[in-house]
């Protein structure tokens, strides 16, 4: 038997505007984020967060910058929690980040437990320090005695260090 050559399969030709696209494979879908919406909620009021974190550093001396780190995770845990029947999403994300910054200071912020009053007056101390009252007149302005103030200072000069550990 003799064989023939076969006829070459040829397509025809079409004109680009009339081509078909044929899918090669299956298209690959993205893995959905079940938190992209609240995280878009939570980016659209940092202000919140920078306000909370400027006001409490103003009154406790610690990093605004820190402090505004720590709003903002808050941010994220109340838009996470949020449903609009709850009301307006500002004053529910403020009381989130309030008591985040809160609870870090109350937990992280001291290496010893020192009494709120405590801190309260170290922190009015540091700003007339910083507003250039000298170091003599603090305790008078603030009204309690030298040796007071000189405790408060030392209990509230203790900070958490954190040190890398060689493993």
């Amino acid at each position: 038997m003799d064989q023939q050559p076969q006829p070459q399969a040829t397509t025809p030709h079409r004109p680009q505007s009339h081509a078909v696209a044929t899918p090669a494979r299956p298209r690959r879908h993205r893995p959905v984020n079940p938190h992209a919406a609240a995280n878009a909620l939570a980016l659209q009021h940092q202000d919140i967060a920078e306000r909370v974190a400027a006001n409490i550093a103003r009154r406790t001396g610690h990093p605004r910058e820190d402090l505004h780190q720590i709003a903002m995770l808050g941010i994220l845990q109340a838009a996470r929690r949020y449903s609009p029947d709850r009301g307006s999403f500002r004053p529910y994300a403020r009381t989130y980040a309030n008591g985040e910054v809160y609870h870090y200071l109350r937990d992280k912020g001291f290496l010893i437990k020192v009494p709120a009053s405590w801190r309260e007056l170290h922190a009015r101390g540091q700003k007339l320090l910083r507003l250039g009252t000298a170091a003599s007149e603090v305790p008078v302005r603030l009204g309690v005695s030298a040796e007071r103030w000189r405790e408060i200072g030392e209990a509230c000069g203790q900070r958490v260090v954190a040190w890398e550990v060689d493993g």
